[in-house]
């Protein structure tokens, strides 16, 4: 069980509720800001038969979690621009599972996903350090975990959530 945790978990879980210092939040901007680029120099170096592979029996393949990523951060984007522009919004969930296993986010060229983590990265790093201390505090509410969340734990998530995927695509590579 331990093992498969790691393999799911390679940076361990994520934890809810923490407290973030602006230096927290410049850290997790810049991790965003540097995604695009690390993903795309990690996904360079996959091959054709690699990008098929998963990194844990019965988790998404190369691909999937590319296109994953593109769609995870497309709401991030969107959540964060929601929360900036209204009061407490609640955002909408999806079905990640499902979206993977769509069409696209099983046969769609992994360059067109790259190249939309490559645009929603900018546009997410322009509007993050554009914020205030004060924006950081906004709410948005999660309708599935039933509760508010500040903007500076999303950063925080969605820092984190990059980085996970980018560390299943290096169990994949090292396979």
């Amino acid at each position: 069980m331990e093992n498969l945790d790691h393999l799911k978990y390679p940076q361990g879980k994520f934890e809810y509720g923490k407290t973030y210092s602006t230096a927290d939040n410049q850290k997790h901007i810049a991790i965003i800001k540097n995604f695009s680029n690390d993903l795309f120099e990690l996904v360079n170096s996959l091959s054709k038969e690699q990008l098929e592979k998963s990194y844990r029996q019965g988790g998404w393949n190369a691909k999937q979690i590319i296109h994953h990523l593109a769609d995870s951060h497309m709401n991030a984007l969107i959540r964060l621009k929601l929360t900036l522009t209204e009061d407490t919004p609640t955002i909408k969930p999806y079905d990640q599972d499902a979206w993977a296993n769509l069409e696209d986010g099983k046969n769609t060229s992994i360059e067109t996903s790259l190249n939309l983590v490559k645009g929603i990265h900018e546009r997410l790093s322009l509007v993050l350090k554009n914020m205030s201390v004060q924006d950081f505090e906004r709410k948005y509410i999660h309708p599935e975990y039933k509760k508010e969340f500040k903007l500076d734990e999303m950063i925080a998530l969605y820092a984190w959530h990059g980085r996970q995927h980018f560390e299943h695509l290096n169990i994949i590579k090292n396979l």
